[in-house]
């Protein structure tokens, strides 16, 4: 049963080129230097010998602002964490960031560099085919991974190793099945680009809504297509009931005036995800016809104490908080947590304190799943309102962590 929460607004920033739309489809005292592996120097002992954290995300590239907005919350999150010491069982924490640009190969070129330098906590990625290859090789080297806002449904029980700060696309499509209603016979189209996000996207709307007596489809373009107009058409013709639209990248706007022109926006219940701040007025008219399924932004956890804590600390830094900072402000949770109740050198020890994990989080309560290492966790429904440049997320459910669990999937080691 969902919770009817209080409406929260919000200022907008202005829209940018790089603007990315996703779907069931983002300095540090005592730290290294980016690109540099820490080293707690002769002489120290095992109590202060540090704890080194590779953090691997896009800090440049297309989700280069997903990127920032999940390391302004890691650091966050961090300072909460260790109430402010970068300390935790005695253990300094160092931070090494390196920049994966969203390309899967200097993200495991970066992770390895990072493994034989002696790291054994790795987290990071805004991007789900760089999370697919980072997992395995965290569990080939028996390193804990926390993977970030990559979406893919596949990290999640992909190994023993392997953790997630965010939500994966399971819990975005409950969250959309929600507002469908009873999906018995309703037809259902998924609107992605051909890519591994939004094949993942038609993976889970197919096995939710589908497994509910939804007859699910799919149009999908080419993450290079810039002239849309031929996709909306497609799902224009299909006449579904409900259009998922999963899409990241530049090509948004486009994708929004193509579907309002062609009618789709007007013929049947459109859904997606609420991406980031710089996202809304990309919607333009399209906005106050499309409902939101929301992982998070400002103001959606109620503004409990935790919450509230990342919104002030992020703010303070100088960052802007959106829609993948509780993500890192997770990841470090989680790997201090590890650290403190696991271990400061072995990564066994760190997983088994993680596994089955209750804590208050920035949405609310969540759990890691003992199982596979999911991260269960509420979700939120909002819709857009306003004009323009003025366009404001409005709260208007939560939807319980329970009700948008996805199935447990036992991890592969």
């Amino acid at each position: 049963m969902r919770r009817t929460a209080s409406r929260s607004r919000r200022s907008r920033t202005p829209v940018r080129t790089a603007a990315v739309l996703a779907a069931a489809g983002l300095l540090l005292t005592g730290c290294t230097a980016a690109g540099k592996a820490g080293d707690s120097g002769p002489g120290k002992s095992a109590d202060d010998a540090a704890v080194k954290v590779g953090l691997v995300y896009s800090r440049t590239g297309l989700l280069a602002d997903y990127g920032k907005q999940y390391r302004d919350g890691f650091m966050a999150g961090l300072d909460y964490a260790t109430k402010g010491t970068r300390k935790v069982a005695g253990h300094r924490i160092e931070v090494t960031e390196q920049d994966d640009a969203g390309d899967p190969g200097k993200a495991v070129s970066a992770a390895k560099n990072l493994i034989g330098k002696g790291y054994k906590v790795l987290a990071g990625t805004t991007d789900s085919g760089v999370a697919l290859q980072m997992a395995p090789l965290a569990a080939q080297n028996k390193v804990l991974y926390v993977s970030g806002p990559a979406a893919t449904d596949a990290v999640t029980g992909i190994n023993g190793y392997t953790f997630r700060s965010g939500r994966q696309s399971y819990q975005d499509i409950l969250t959309a099945g929600a507002m469908l209603g009873d999906a018995e016979g309703k037809k259902v189209t998924v609107l992605a680009q051909d890519s591994t996000f939004g094949q993942a996207n038609v993976t889970a709307v197919k096995g939710v809504l589908g497994a509910k007596g939804a007859k699910v489809g799919s149009v999908l373009a080419p993450p290079s297509a810039t002239d849309l107009t031929p996709f909306a058409r497609q799902v224009k013709a299909g006449g579904p009931d409900l259009v998922f639209v999963a899409w990241a990248g530049s090509t948004a706007p486009a994708l929004w005036t193509a579907l309002d022109q062609q009618g789709v926006l007007g013929a049947g219940k459109v859904v997606t995800g609420l991406a980031g701040t710089a996202s809304y007025p990309v919607f333009g008219a399209a906005g106050a016809k499309v409902s939101f399924l929301a992982h998070y932004f400002p103001g959606a956890g109620g503004g409990n104490a935790v919450e509230k804590a990342m919104l002030d600390a992020v703010t303070k830094a100088g960052g802007t908080p959106d829609l993948f900072t509780p993500d890192g402000f997770t990841a470090a949770q989680m790997i201090v947590h590890a650290i403190a109740e696991g271990s400061a050198t072995d990564p066994a020890a760190m997983v088994k304190a993680l596994e089955g994990w209750s804590f208050d989080g920035v949405k609310g309560k969540a759990q890691v799943r003992a199982e596979d290492h999911a991260l269960v966790q509420p979700m939120f429904v909002a819709r857009l309102t306003g004009k323009g440049a003025a366009l404001k997320p409005e709260l208007l459910d939560t939807e319980p962590s329970d009700t948008v669990a996805p199935p447990v999937k036992p991890s592969a080691g």
